[in-house]
């Protein structure tokens, strides 16, 4: 156990004498593995930052939300099975809350209309467009996941009265009011004067598609005056226990068709979404940008490898007397098998460390420039790049070492 541990540590100190000595080629010898690495962690970041941000996004449309639409999520082929479909009414929440409570034992908690449209937004001299305007109940509160800034949400009076009051996203209450308070002014929607009785915080935008802070909610009925519900609207149901997602669902399906008095044997004239739709639209998406990014950063380290084990053959080629005395002096095979063998993985842990600046740098740099992009260095990418790197040097150091450990000590001492 001694003698390994003091061939270790001489093959170490040799192998760093080596590196010093020949500082260029030992550089160039080891840029292919930090870009190698390079790619393994940005890749690796990437596809973190990705999940990070479809997971926030998924969760601010709400994991115990069922959507009620006319269309479906996701690719529709038969389009013109659903065009002839009538349209949601926000009607029909009432009928379909008193089917959840004729229900013993519902899965369902409440449902809610929805209403929406883009519009602009103004107060004096701001002006905000494509401000997406809901209007919906004052049960909409109780699905409703983002924080107050400032303010409350409208109460039932205020909904059922159809009284002009609004609640403001994060973003257009700064664009429109800037550095004053938006409570208790008065600003326009369309042309139609709205009171600001509430700032919601700000949540972020889902999949950088649109944004959750760029929207306004207004009392139904207000809505209806203003914009008219011709173009339907959608139901947003609340379910009581979200791991029972599947029967919920279901049980919301059989509620629609009573609500819609479909007959038995009648195709679902409707739609029931959930944001496991957007994600098995997402997955496959996510699954190529993976796959896409590991074949160039196996190239990436292929072509490293490679040039370290040309760097070590040569490096067998120029020492070959050493190696033949140092056998003619009693060294062992596997002495001579460490020293190049830990020659090349130091090369290798070296450009691994290089890489993994490298990526803090670019990590910080895109964080900064990109704020709303979820990215972060993760430790365990550290950890994974440093056994990429002790890999990728056993493998493309073990053939020149192998060849060197087996020289024949006659033979090499006779090498010119």
């Amino acid at each position: 156990m001694k003698r390994l541990i003091y061939e270790l540590t001489e093959s170490f100190r040799i192998a760093f004498a080596q590196i010093r000595a020949n500082k260029m080629r030992s550089a160039l010898t080891a840029l292919g593995v930090i870009i190698g690495i390079v790619a393994v962690t940005l890749m690796g970041t990437a596809i973190r930052g990705i999940d990070k941000g479809f997971q926030n996004s998924l969760s601010m449309l709400g994991d115990d939300i069922l959507y009620v639409q006319k269309w479906p999520w996701g690719n529709v082929e038969d389009w013109w099975n659903y065009i002839g479909r009538p349209p949601i009414k926000p009607e029909m929440a009432g009928p379909l809350n008193t089917v959840i409570a004729q229900t013993p034992n519902s899965l369902l908690e409440v449902a809610v209309p929805v209403a929406g449209r883009g519009t602009t937004a103004k107060y004096g001299e701001n002006k905000v467009s494509n401000v997406i305007t809901f209007g919906t109940t004052a049960e909409y509160s109780r699905i409703l996941n983002a924080e107050f800034k400032e303010g409350r949400f409208f109460n039932d009076t205020e909904d059922a009265s159809g009284r002009p009051v609004c609640i403001l996203g994060y973003d257009i209450a700064e664009a429109l009011f800037q550095d004053r308070s938006a409570l208790g002014e008065q600003m326009f929607l369309n042309g139609h004067p709205y009171l600001v009785i509430g700032v919601m915080a700000k949540q972020g935008s889902f999949l950088g598609l649109f944004s959750f802070d760029n929207q306004a909610v207004v009392p139904l009925e207000s809505f209806r005056k203003s914009f008219g519900t011709r173009r339907g609207a959608e139901l947003r149901v609340k379910i009581k226990d979200k791991t029972r997602l599947v029967e919920a669902k279901e049980e919301l399906v059989g509620a629609m068709r009573r609500v819609r008095a479909q007959l038995p044997g009648e195709r679902d004239n409707f739609s029931v979404n959930e944001q496991g739709a957007i994600k098995e639209t997402l997955d496959p998406i996510k699954q190529g940008i993976a796959m896409a990014g590991l074949f160039i950063t196996g190239l990436s380290l292929f072509v490293g490898a490679i040039g370290i084990m040309n760097i070590t053959f040569v490096s067998v080629k120029e020492r070959t007397k050493e190696i033949g005395t140092r056998k003619a002096l009693g060294a062992r095979r596997r002495t001579i098998l460490l020293q190049f063998l830990i020659e090349a993985v130091s090369i290798c842990l070296i450009g691994g460390l290089v890489g993994l600046s490298l990526t803090y740098g670019l990590v910080f740099v895109v964080g900064q420039a990109f704020p709303s992009f979820p990215v972060e260095f993760s430790i365990s990418l550290v950890f994974v790049s440093m056994a990429v790197s002790v890999v990728v040097g056993i493998l493309s150091g073990f053939a020149p070492a192998w060849g060197a450990a087996r020289l024949d000590p006659v033979v090499a001492l006779r090498y010119e």
